[in-house]
C-alpha cells in the first residue's frame, strides 16, 4: 500500500480494509493530525481490532478536548487503567501543536512526548464513580463486568471506608430460619416502620432483589455466618417481624467491604484512593465528568466521563456524638448533587442510634452494634429500671431506633441517666461463647477503649448521629437524579428509610441499587454519540480549587466544624423545637460569613487542610438544609420528633425537597400496593414517647 504524503491522501485510507491500513493509521496520524482524526473516526466505527480501536477513540478524544466548547465531542473508550499512572504535571505535544489527552495508548506508540508544563491530570472514562464504600464499589463491579471502562476515585482508603463500620447484619428474605418470610413482608417492615415515607416502589425494587444481593456475596466468597446444616444463619433485628438478618459475627459491614474489594481486584477495577472531588461538571444539565485535586500533593484532576455516580455518603459527621470518623460523611455527596443541579429529599431525617459509646471522647459515639440488643442485651436506666417497657412493652429492646433512641434520651434528660449522661446496656447474663461468637467486635472495642470487659460489666451508651435517611433527590427505578447521566447510590440517595430505617437495610440496599444503577449507567454510556463539553465549567472548578488554596485568613476550618455540630447537637439533635431551629439557622449564618475568612495551609502531611475547607463547605450546606426542612415538618414522625408538635400530621405524610435556592417542596408519595399493606401489623402505642 502507498505511503499517503499528505492528510488528504491519508484520509482515503478511511475506505481501505485491511491490517496494513490500519498499520499506516496508528503510525501515521501524528504526521498528518487533521487527516488522523477523520480517519479515527472511520475506524472507531468499523475496526475489529482491539490497538486500533483505543488508538482511534484517544485520537478523538484528544481533538475533543482541545475544543472542548466547540460543538459534539466525539466519545470515547480510554481505559483507565492505563492512564492512571500519568505524571501529575504532563502536559502532552505533538510536532507543532498540543494535545492533551489519556496517556499510554499515544505514548506507548512513541507518537507523543511529554513535556512539564502544566499541572494535573486529565483522565477519561465512560463512567465515573465517586466513593469506595460498599455502594461505590457495587456500582465499579457491576460496570466492570458489563465490560465499561469505569472510575473510582475516593478520599480516604478504600479498606478503610464507613462500610467497613457497620457490624450487625445485612437483610434478605431468605426463610433460612422462619419459613412463612418473604420478600413482600420485608417490604412491609420497611414501610411501615418508615412511617409511611419511605417510596414504596424502591421498598419493594430492594427486598425483591434483596437475596440475589446475597448470592452475589456468596460467589464472591462472603463468610456469612451458617448454620451447622450449613444454611446462612439470620438472626432477629428491631422491629423485623421475622429472622431475615444475615451476618458475619458482628463483623459484617467489614467482610462485605474486604468481599467487594477483593471482586474489584478480581475486575482490575481502576481505583484512586486519594483523590477529593469538588465539582461535577455539567453542560446544559448534562454531566461530562469532575474535577478535584490529590489530597498526596495538591495536584489537579480533571475527570472526563459519560455519567457519574455519586456514592460518597451522608452528612451524619456534622453532629458532635457520631458513628462516622473524623472525615467522613461530611455532606459531601448532597453538596457535589445540589451545585452540579440536584436536590435534596427528606434532609431532615437523620437516625440517631440508640447505642453509641460515651467515651473516651475521641472515640464518643462509636457504635455498639444492634446485634448486642437482638442477641438478648437488656437496656437499663441508673435506677436499674429496663425501661423500654414505658415506651414499647410489646417489643421492647427489639423497638424500632427511633424509639428506642427517643426512650434513651428521655431517660437521660428526666434524670434518670447515669452521672456521665447516658444508660446502660447489658449483655453479661449471656452465655461468654455467645457474646465471644456472635459479638465478638462488641467485646474487642470495649476492651480496647475502656479497658471495659463486657462478659461481666454493662456498657454506658447514649443516642449518636448515626445514618442519614434523605439524601439525594433520586427516581426510585434507576436512582437517576436532575442531572442527566448523574446516579445517587448509598447513603447518598434517598427514598428507602423515610423517618426510620431499619438496621440491615443499608448493606442490602447497596448492593441492590449497585447493581442496579451500575447497569443504569452503563446503558446510558453506550447510548451516547456525543458529548457536549464546557471549558467554562472546569475553569470555574479550577479556580475554586485555586482560590481556596490561597486562602490565608485567621478563621480555623477545624474550629469551626466543631461550631456546626455543636449547633447540630444543641438545635437539631433527637429532639427539636422551632426556637431552637431557628436559633441554629442564624448561627449558621454567621459560621458561614465566619468560613470566607478561613486560613488553608498544606503542609508536610499533604493537602489534607484543603480537603478539610471543602468539607466544611458540604457540612454547611447540609446543616442548613436539615435544620430548614425539619423547621418545615410540623410534627413528630419516627426520627424527627418536635416538642412543640408532638403527634404526627396526616398531611405532612410527603418527601420534603429542599433546592439551592432554600425552597422546600411537598412531593407526594405513591401509594402502597394492597398485597403489601395487608401485611403490616398493628404495633402498641402504649408509652407514648412524647405528650
Amino acid at each position: 500500500m502507498p505511503r499517503p504524503a499528505n492528510s488528504e491522501q491519508l484520509v482515503g485510507l478511511s475506505s481501505r480494509q485491511g491490517v496494513e491500513a490500519e498499520r499506516l493509521f496508528l503510525t501515521l496520524t501524528i504526521a498528518h493530525y487533521e487527516g488522523g482524526v477523520q480517519m479515527a473516526e472511520a475506524f472507531a466505527g468499523r475496526s475489529t481490532n482491539r490497538a486500533v480501536l483505543d488508538f482511534a477513540h484517544s485520537i478523538l478524544k484528544a481533538q475533543s478536548m482541545d475544543h472542548p466548547d466547540q460543538g459534539d465531542a466525539r466519545r470515547t473508550r480510554l481505559t483507565p487503567r492505563l492512564i492512571r499512572e500519568k505524571p501529575s504535571n504532563t502536559r502532552y505535544r505533538r510536532a507543532g501543536s498540543r494535545v492533551r489527552c489519556g496517556y499510554v495508548l499515544l505514548r506507548r506508540e512513541g507518537l507523543l512526548m511529554p513535556e512539564h508544563t502544566v499541572t494535573g491530570r486529565r483522565i477519561s472514562t465512560s463512567v465515573l464513580v465517586i466513593g469506595t464504600g460498599g455502594s461505590g464499589l457495587r456500582a465499579a463491579i457491576e460496570l466492570s463486568e458489563r465490560g465499561v471502562d469505569v472510575l473510582a476515585v475516593g478520599k480516604r482508603p478504600k479498606n478503610d471506608a464507613h462500610t467497613s463500620l457497620a457490624a450487625g447484619g445485612i437483610n434478605a428474605a431468605l426463610a433460612t430460619m422462619d419459613s412463612e418470610d418473604s420478600w413482600q413482608q420485608h417490604a412491609a417492615d420497611t414501610i411501615q416502620e418508615s412511617y409511611f415515607l419511605a417510596n414504596p416502589d424502591t421498598a419493594e425494587i430492594v427486598t425483591m432483589n434483596a437475596g440475589r444481593g446475597i448470592q452475589d456475596l456468596v460467589r464472591w466468597g462472603m463468610p456469612f455466618a451458617r448454620e451447622s446444616d450449613g444454611r446462612i444463619s439470620q438472626r432477629y433485628f428491631g422491629a423485623h417481624k421475622y429472622r431475615r438478618t444475615a451476618f458475619a459475627g458482628d463483623y459484617t459491614g467489614l467482610e462485605i467491604q474486604r468481599t467487594l474489594i477483593a471482586r474489584a481486584a478480581q475486575l482490575e477495577v481502576p481505583i484512586l484512593d486519594s483523590v477529593y472531588i469538588t465539582r461535577i461538571l455539567v453542560r446544559d444539565n448534562v454531566v461530562f465528568g469532575a474535577y478535584g485535586f490529590d489530597l498526596r500533593d495538591g495536584s489537579r484532576v480533571t475527570i472526563i466521563a459519560d455519567a457519574v455516580i455519586i456514592a460518597a455518603g451522608g452528612h451524619n459527621r456534622i453532629w458532635r456524638r457520631t458513628s462516622s470518623r473524623r472525615d467522613e460523611n461530611t455532606g459531601d455527596s448532597f453538596k457535589l448533587a445540589v451545585d452540579a443541579g440536584g436536590r435534596l429529599r427528606d434532609a431532615e431525617l437523620v437516625q440517631f442510634h440508640p447505642s453509641g459509646i460515651l467515651e473516651p471522647e475521641n472515640a464518643a459515639g462509636t457504635l455498639i452494634s444492634e446485634a448486642a440488643r437482638g442477641e438478648g442485651g437488656v437496656l437499663r436506666n441508673a435506677l436499674g429500671e429496663r425501661f423500654m417497657a414505658n415506651y414499647d412493652p410489646e417489643r421492647m429492646e427489639l423497638s424500632t431506633r427511633d424509639r428506642v433512641a427517643l426512650a434513651a434520651y428521655t431517660e437521660i434528660k428526666e434524670g434518670r441517666g447515669t452521672p456521665k449522661g447516658g444508660v446502660l446496656l447489658d449483655i453479661s447474663h449471656l452465655p461468654r461463647e455467645t457474646i465471644m461468637t456472635r459479638l465478638p467486635r462488641v467485646y474487642q472495642t470495649m476492651l480496647e477503649l475502656q479497658v471495659l470487659d463486657v462478659t461481666t460489666t454493662a456498657i454506658e451508651i447514649a443516642p449518636t448521629a448515626h445514618y442519614s435517611m434523605g439524601g439525594v433527590w433520586v427516581r426510585p427505578d434507576d436512582h437517576s437524579t436532575d442531572v442527566v447521566g448523574m446516579y445517587a447510590i448509598g447513603e447518598a440517595s434517598s427514598g428507602l428509610h423515610g423517618a426510620n430505617r431499619l438496621g440491615g437495610n443499608s448493606l442490602i440496599e447497596l448492593l441492590v441499587f449497585g447493581r442496579i444503577v451500575g447497569q443504569a449507567a452503563a446503558e446510558y454510556s453506550a447510548g451516547i454519540i456525543s458529548q457536549k463539553r464546557s471549558q467554562d465549567a472546569v475553569d470555574a472548578a479550577e479556580r475554586e480549587v485555586t482560590d481556596t488554596l490561597a486562602s490565608d485568613g485567621q478563621e480555623n476550618v477545624r474550629a469551626l466544624q466543631r461550631d456546626i455540630r455543636n449547633t447540630m447537637t444543641d438545635f437539631g439533635g433527637v429532639v427539636r423545637d422551632e426556637t431552637g431551629l431557628l436559633e441554629g439557622l442564624r448561627q449558621l449564618d454567621v459560621l458561614d460569613e465566619r468560613q470566607s475568612r478561613i486560613g488553608v495551609h498544606p503542609d508536610v502531611a499533604g493537602f489534607s487542610g484543603l480537603g478539610h475547607a471543602f468539607d466544611l463547605r458540604a457540612s454547611l450546606m447540609a446543616a442548613r438544609a436539615t435544620l430548614a426542612c425539619a423547621l418545615e415538618r410540623r410534627e413528630s414522625r419516627g426520627a424527627h420528633n418536635r416538642s412543640d408538635y408532638p403527634d404526627m400530621d396526616p398531611a405532612l405524610q410527603v418527601n420534603l425537597v429542599w433546592s439551592a435556592d432554600g425552597s422546600i417542596a411537598h412531593e407526594q408519595i405513591p401509594p402502597v400496593r394492597a398485597e403489601i399493606t395487608a401485611l403490616m401489623e398493628d404495633v402498641t402505642q402504649a408509652g407514648k414517647l412524647l405528650e
